[in-house]
């Protein structure tokens, strides 16, 4: 059985400094379906004020990347990469964590990805702009549009952006957890086919949220988000459904926001609503009977710091963000690599 040697950043005589990546997730899709046209599936990201963090240790002497935690294989593929990419020889150790769990829909496979590129080209002096990280990406597997720095419409199968949407301001979800995990690969392969009638529908809801977008619309927003949601449940049953739609009705909630390819469920609030912490609560009383968990995310928004530029310290990573909880801010963090002997 392999040892595992843990030292700290900077400790080791003669070893470069680490260099350090972070990406945030998404909750889920404001909006997923497909468009009347070839390889028309996209999905439109909601951005998360929760971060994966990627941290790197090149080892010229090394051949290949090692991972941690070992399951990681596709980040350590998009690390080789990338290393192929600049020309540099010899590995190097990579240990990805962060605050987003995995197959719950928040986009961690993705995070994790983008984190690694802009971890390993920090090790280098190098920063990649979105449409290179799409490149670095693309062939690993599907990914959401979480290099860009705002809402994107994006084709998650084909790795590429279709459209720049813009911010909006801070949104707080309260949501429900049904338990257990989806590995969106497979549901992908497994998704029923969307007929025309649908297609010509998200046409028209991608249409709408881009609009809703561009003028601050929240509840515009909040309606295109329940209506996709609604259509996805038509697909896959999502326990709670239901009472998550009456009691966002109840509290005068924005709307419904769905993990289309995970376990999770949300209400809609504006975060500077005045009333926020008493529907807050009265939400997650009406979960209780469900069962599973219930969590309190805050999106990121205008004003917000999304991501560090190269050399910056990182964002904060809490567990489970407040509904209350100040802008996105980006302190310190601290890292530890662990080195895996064979």
């Amino acid at each position: 059985m392999p040892s595992a040697t843990t030292y700290s950043p900077g400790t080791e005589p003669g070893s470069p400094a680490p260099a350090v990546g972070h990406a945030f997730g998404t909750f889920g899709e404001l909006l997923q379906g497909a468009l009347p046209e070839p390889d028309g599936d996209f999905l439109v990201t909601f951005p998360l004020a929760r971060w994966a963090t990627a941290t790197f240790r090149h080892r010229p002497g090394q051949r290949g990347v090692r991972v941690h935690p070992a399951h990681k294989g596709k980040s350590r593929r998009v690390a080789e990469t990338v290393l192929a990419s600049l020309g540099v020889e010899g590995g190097g150790l990579l240990e990805i964590g962060g605050g987003l769990p995995e197959g719950k829909g928040l986009a961690s496979s993705s995070a994790d990805l983008v984190a690694t590129v802009r971890a390993v080209g920090a090790a280098f002096g190098r920063s990649f702009g979105p449409d290179r990280t799409e490149a670095f990406l693309r062939g690993i597997e599907p990914a959401d549009g979480v290099m860009y720095d705002e809402i994107v419409a994006f084709h998650h199968r084909e790795v590429r952006l279709r459209r720049r949407l813009g911010v909006l301001p801070p949104l707080t979800v309260v949501a429900h957890d049904e338990g257990g995990q989806v590995d969106t690969v497979a549901h992908n392969l497994r998704a029923r086919a969307i007929g025309p009638d649908e297609r010509r529908e998200y046409a028209v809801l991608l249409d709408r949220l881009a609009a809703a977008i561009a003028g601050a619309d929240l509840p515009e927003v909040g309606a295109v988000a329940t209506r996709s949601a609604e259509m996805n449940a038509a697909r896959r049953a999502r326990s709670g459904f239901g009472d998550l739609l009456t009691v966002c009705r109840e509290v005068d909630g924005l709307g419904l926001v769905l993990a289309h390819s995970g376990t999770m469920l949300g209400v809609l609030l504006d975060a500077g609503d005045p009333e926020l912490s008493a529907k807050t609560d009265r939400i997650r009383t009406a979960c209780a009977p469900l069962g599973g968990e219930v969590s309190v995310h805050r999106s990121l928004g205008a004003g917000d710091r999304w991501t560090p530029a190269l050399g910056e310290p990182g964002p904060a990573l809490p567990a489970v963000p407040t509904a209350t909880a100040p802008s996105a801010a980006l302190p310190p963090a601290p890292h530890r690599l662990t080195e895996l002997e064979t």
